[in-house]
C-alpha cells in the first residue's frame, strides 16, 4: 500500500508539473506583442542579413554569376575562384567549422542562434510583422480569430495569406537561384520551361516556407527542430541566458500605489504585468524557469526593462546571466571550461585548413601516371622510351592551352606528344598521352627522378608540377 501511495504521488507530481509549465501544444495561436528595445533592434539587424539570401544571386562578376553552386557541372564559383569536387575536403572543414562555432556559442550564450539568426525565427518574425500590420495588435488579432466570417475578416485574411504566399514563392525562387544562373532561371520560369527538378524544388520550398513559418510558427521550434533538443546538453549552470531574478522579483504582485511602505517592502520588484510573456514569440513565461520553448531572443528583457522604467525600479529583473550567478555562486570564466577550449581548438584547426586550401588551390592541377606494363620499351636505335598518362584538371571557367616541359630525368631526353600546346577544357580533367625518349647510353641507373611541368600559354602564372620517375634497364 505504501508503494502504491508513492507511485500515485509521483504521478500526481508529474501532472502538476505539466500543468505548471503550461506548454503550448498548438491548440491556440500565439500573437506576440512587438515592443521596441535594445534586443529587438539587434534582432532586426541580424535578420536583415537574410536580405543577402535574396540579393546575392544577382551579383555578377566577369559576365557571370559571382556566387554559384553549380550542381550540374559539379562546381562552386566564388568570384574568380572555382572549387571542384576534388577540393570537397574544404567543404567538410567548413561544415566542421560552422558546427563548432555553433556549439561553442551555445555553450557560452545558449540558443542565440535560434533567437537572432535562425531562418525559421526570421521568416516567422517577418510573417507575424505582416500580420500585425494587416490585422492589428495582438488583442485585435485574437478578436478577429474568434469573430464570425464577414467581408472585412475575409479581406484581411486573404491579403495576409496572399503576401505570405508571395514571400514563400520568392523564397523558393531565391533558393533555386543559388544553384543555377539567376537570370536564366527567371527566363525559364516566366516561360514555364523549368525542368521537373526545378518545379519540384520550387514547390517544396514554397509549401515548406508557408507551412513552417506562416502556419506552424513556434511549434517548429518546440517540437520539430532537433537543435532545440541538442542544445540542452550543450549548456550548464555557467551558460549565460535570459533568466528571471527570483530573489529580487518574488513575491510578485500587482503594483498598488496606495500601499504603505511596509507593503511595498514585502513585495518583490515583479509587478506581475505579464509583459514578458506577451512579447515572447513562443509563449514562454520566463519567470517559471528555463524551458524548452525559450529561444534566447531577449525580447522579454526589453519588455521588463520598459516596465521597470515606468515603476522606478532598476533594470535587470530579467537579464542575461548564468544560473549560478542567480543563486549567488561564483561565476567561472567560460574560457576556463575544457569544452570551450576544445571547441576553439577545433575551430582554429578547421579555419587554418580552409585558409591553406584556398591559398594553395591553384587554377590547374597535374597528375602523371607512368605506364606499368611494360615499364619501358627498348627501341631499335637503342633508346629507351617511357609512356605517361597526363591528367590535367583545369579549375578555371575557360579553356586554355598548356605547354609540357620536364626537369631532371636523362640527358638528351625528348618529349613526344606535346610538340604543340595542348588544349585543356574548363571545369574538368583532360587526359593526354606523353612519351619520353632518351638515348640508352645516357641512362645510368634503373630509376631516374623526373619532374613534369605544365604551364598556360596565355598566363605563365597558371602552372603545375608533378614529380615521378623515368624507368630504364638494370645497370
Amino acid at each position: 500500500m505504501e508503494i502504491e501511495r508513492k507511485e500515485a504521488g509521483s504521478v500526481t507530481g508529474i501532472y502538476q508539473e505539466l500543468e505548471h509549465w503550461n506548454v503550448n501544444t498548438g491548440a491556440k495561436t500565439i500573437h506576440a506583442k512587438r515592443m521596441p528595445g535594445f534586443f529587438r533592434t539587434i534582432k532586426n539587424y541580424t535578420q536583415a542579413l537574410y536580405l543577402l539570401f535574396f540579393l546575392v544571386p544577382y551579383l555578377r562578376w566577369n559576365g557571370k554569376q559571382a556566387i554559384l553552386f553549380d550542381i550540374t557541372n559539379s562546381q562552386f564559383h566564388f568570384f574568380n575562384l572555382t572549387v571542384l569536387p576534388q577540393d570537397i575536403w574544404m567543404l567538410s572543414l567548413l561544415l566542421l567549422l560552422l558546427a563548432m562555432v555553433l556549439f561553442a556559442v551555445t555553450s557560452v550564450a545558449s540558443r542565440v542562434w535560434c533567437g537572432y539568426f535562425c531562418f525559421q525565427t526570421a521568416w516567422t518574425d517577418w510573417f507575424t510583422w505582416i500580420e500585425d500590420k494587416i490585422e492589428g495588435n495582438p488583442q485585435a488579432r485574437r478578436k478577429l480569430d474568434v469573430a464570425p466570417w464577414n467581408v472585412g475578416k475575409i479581406w484581411k485574411k486573404s491579403i495576409k495569406h496572399f503576401i505570405w504566399m508571395l514571400i514563400s514563392l520568392l523564397t523558393g525562387i531565391s533558393f533555386s537561384t543559388w544553384f543555377v544562373d539567376a537570370y536564366d532561371y527567371w527566363n525559364k520560369l516566366v516561360h514555364f520551361q523549368l525542368p521537373l527538378v526545378g518545379w519540384v524544388t520550387l514547390a517544396t520550398l514554397f509549401f515548406g516556407t508557408y507551412i513552417l513559418a506562416a502556419l506552424l510558427r513556434e511549434q517548429v521550434c518546440m517540437w520539430m527542430c532537433p537543435y532545440a533538443r541538442i542544445q540542452g546538453v550543450m549548456t550548464d549552470s555557467q551558460t549565460i541566458l535570459p533568466a528571471y531574478d527570483f530573489r529580487r522579483g518574488e513575491p510578485r504582485g500587482k503594483l498598488h500605489r496606495k500601499a504603505g511602505e511596509e507593503g511595498r517592502a514585502a513585495q518583490g520588484d515583479c509587478i506581475d504585468c505579464y509583459q514578458c510573456v506577451q512579447v515572447c514569440p513562443t509563449g514562454v513565461d520566463i519567470r517559471d524557469g528555463q524551458q524548452l520553448g525559450c529561444i534566447t531572443c531577449g525580447l522579454c528583457l526589453d519588455a521588463c526593462d520598459s516596465i521597470m522604467d515606468k515603476v522606478g525600479k532598476p533594470h535587470g529583473l530579467i537579464r542575461y546571466t548564468s544560473l549560478d550567478e542567480l543563486e549567488g555562486k561564483p561565476a567561472k570564466k567560460m574560457y576556463r571550461h575544457p569544452r570551450t577550449l576544445v571547441y576553439i581548438g577545433i575551430i582554429l584547426i578547421a579555419f587554418g585548413g580552409i585558409v591553406y586550401g584556398l591559398t594553395h588551390l591553384g587554377s590547374i592541377a597535374l597528375k602523371v601516371i607512368p605506364e606499368r606494363q611494360p615499364l619501358y620499351v627498348n627501341l631499335s636505335d637503342g633508346s629507351i622510351q617511357n609512356k605517361y598518362d597526363f591528367k590535367v584538371l583545369n579549375k578555371t571557367d575557360h579553356d586554355f592551352h598548356v605547354t609540357v616541359t620536364a626537369e631532371g630525368g636523362v640527358k638528351d631526353q625528348v618529349i613526344i606528344g606535346a610538340e604543340k600546346p595542348l588544349l585543356t577544357h574548363h571545369g574538368r580533367s583532360t587526359s593526354f598521352t606523353i612519351f619520353v625518349r632518351a638515348p640508352g647510353e645516357n641512362i645510368k641507373r634503373e630509376v631516374t627522378p623526373i619532374v613534369f611541368r605544365i604551364q598556360s600559354v596565355d598566363d605563365p602564372l597558371i602552372a603545375a608540377e608533378y614529380k615521378t620517375k623515368f624507368n630504364g634497364p638494370k645497370r
